[in-house]
This record gives C-alpha cells, structure tokens and sequence, in this order.
C-alpha cells in the first residue's frame, strides 16, 4: 500500500456546498492508486432527521439529499481502466439511524411516475438504537409494542464514479457510473469495480446504511452517519461497462434501470460476459452456466432507477482469477492493517 489519506467533510458547512452528484464536482484530494482513505459520510438526510418527530419533508430539501464523500481524484486513471474500491471498514458512526415513510416514494404506494388517485401514505419516521458492540439494530414498532433486534449489517448505498460524456447525474439515481445502487451487497471486505469514464475517476460514496431489507421497499433503510475506510486502486486498460463486486465467496455484476425486467438482464448479460471472460466458455454455454448457478437479489425498486444484483458463487469457478486478482490482494492488505 502506498499511502493512507484521512478526510472529513465539514459537518458545520453550508449543507449547499455538500456534493450531491456524481460528476460536476471539483475533487476533493488527489490521491495515487494503492490509497487508503478513511472518511466518513453523512446520512441521506444530512443529520437533519433525528427524532420521531421530525419529518423529511418538512425539515429536509429534496434538492440536498444524500450528500457525498468526495470526490476523490486517482492519479492516473483513464477513461477505459476500471478502478477497485476495496472496503476494509464500515462502521456507524452515531448509535441511532433512522427510517421513514415519504409521500410518493415507494415500491408500495404510488408515485410520480406511477400515477393513482389514492392519497399519499401516512409520513412517519422510525429512531432505532445501533448497538455496535453486540452488533444489533433495535426495531421499534410505532403503533404496538412490538420490538425486534436486527443484525448490524453496514453497508454504502451510494459508491461511483463521474458518468460518460461530461454527465451530471444526481446521488439519488444508478446507473452504469455506479451511484445510489442501495445494495446491501456493498458490505466490508467487498471490492467494487467502476469503469472509469472521466481522467481521475472521481469516486465518491455516501448514503450509508446501518442495515437495509434486499429491495429498499419503503425506499428508506436504517440511516446513519458511516466512518469509513476503503482502498483505491486502479486497473488500467481494464473497461468495466457496468458496477462489478467481488466478495470472498461470489462475483457479482449489477444493473440499474426501469423497468425492472431490465436491470434484471442488464446484471444477468453483464455476468454471462464475465464467466465467458473468464472461463473461455462460448456465450452460449455461459449462459447456460448462469442461468443455473445465479442468485439474483434485487437491491432497490424505489430509486430512479431500479437495481439488481447477479451472483455467481467462487466456489463454482475454481482456478479463475478475477480482474487480475486485485480483490485477494486488497484483502491481504486490509487484513495486515487491522491486525
């Protein structure tokens, strides 16, 4: 590893001066492939909901929601490489995170773009307890007594880079830049893989999750503040067409669109090209391969754009390397640093 970068964003700013985009943002730092950074990042609110009583959007701006870390410039980064992000640590920052309803957004209600007659559903906003050393989220019901405790499963929901052709594109939407792709997939000791579309990359991340149901029904999960620490490396001469992880026990290829049919064929041809990358197998017989070994979780029906996640499990590809082995090395070395 070359060298550890720690930067925080300032969280008594002007929320206006926050990044709340992928692309259209001056960077951050500049750092060089090989980089550790810690950061941490704000809740999709901007610390702005934090009781039961107050209600997004009545204390929120919908213009400055999920405010970004970032972004962060990597020396040497060309359109047509792939950059790794390497995820050593992802930790709740406070011990609260917070839910809730919101008129017109939603996979159960109607929306802007699904237009119905029906009122909006009742907004209401849910405070639950995060405790980190027993590695539990409290549920509390608001109508009974009812409680429950959730495993502490931390998580981005925004990780990216500046989209193609000089795009602006909002951290509230996916796409093939990566962005609000709301995967729980996107955990410690993953490595996500971005096709690099603009010189220097310009990732950043926020959105982070304390844990979060496959699907974001309500289209808001556990939120909290999230310290971070990740590793940026850079694999040039490497195009990546669509957002890529790599866990120790699955490859994994994602798509974002609408419908959800879409996103749905989207992460399924990128995997058949992969395993065909990988394996030499033929496309055909690749996709035979995936079509009996994929699991396919979905990780949002409530963004702009849906997302859904392609798994195929290592253990099926034995002998194959993926992306020349950077997930492996990453891991290595993140296991040096927290031993």
């Amino acid at each position: 590893m070359d060298e550890t970068l720690h930067w925080e964003p300032d969280a008594d700013a002007d929320p206006t001066t926050y990044a709340y985009t992928f692309g259209g943002v001056a960077p951050v730092a500049s750092v060089r492939p090989g980089t550790m950074i810690s950061t941490w990042t704000m809740d999709c609110f901007g610390g702005r909901v934090r009781s039961s009583t107050d209600l997004a959007s009545q204390v929120c701006d919908p213009r400055l929601l999920n405010p970004q870390s970032g972004p962060f410039y990597v020396e040497g980064a060309r359109p047509g490489d792939t950059l790794a992000v390497h995820f050593v640590s992802i930790e709740p920052r406070e011990t609260w995170g917070v839910s809730s309803t919101v008129p017109f957004f939603g996979a159960l209600t109607a929306t802007p773009t699904t237009a119905m007659l029906h009122e909006s559903l009742l907004e209401r906003t849910w405070i639950y307890e995060i405790d980190r050393a027993d590695r539990i989220v409290r549920y509390l019901a608001a109508d009974t007594p009812f409680t429950a405790a959730l495993p502490l499963d931390p998580m981005h929901g925004t990780v990216g880079v500046a989209p193609a052709l000089g795009e602006v594109r909002s951290s509230l939407t996916p796409g093939d830049w990566g962005g609000n792709m709301d995967t729980p997939e996107m955990r410690a000791g993953v490595t996500c893989y971005l096709g690099v579309n603009v010189e220097g990359a310009l990732m950043s991340l926020g959105d982070g999750h304390a844990r979060q149901g496959e699907g974001e029904t309500c289209g808001v999960a556990v939120e909290c503040a999230m310290d971070t620490t990740f590793i940026l490396d850079l694999i040039p001469g490497a195009a990546t067409a669509w957002p890529r992880l790599e866990s120790d026990d699955f490859l994994m290829t994602t798509g974002s669109a609408r419908p959800l049919e879409d996103a749905f064929r989207i992460a399924h041809q990128q995997m058949v090209r992969w395993v065909a990358e990988l394996t030499g197998m033929s496309a055909l017989d690749a996709y035979q391969f995936v079509s009996q070994t994929a699991l396919s979780p979905i990780a949002n029906v409530v963004d702009t754009n849906y997302t859904v996640v392609c798994k195929v499990p290592t253990s099926l590809l034995l002998g194959v390397s993926a992306m020349d082995g950077v997930h492996g090395r990453l891991r290595k070395v993140a296991s040096a640093w927290a031993g």
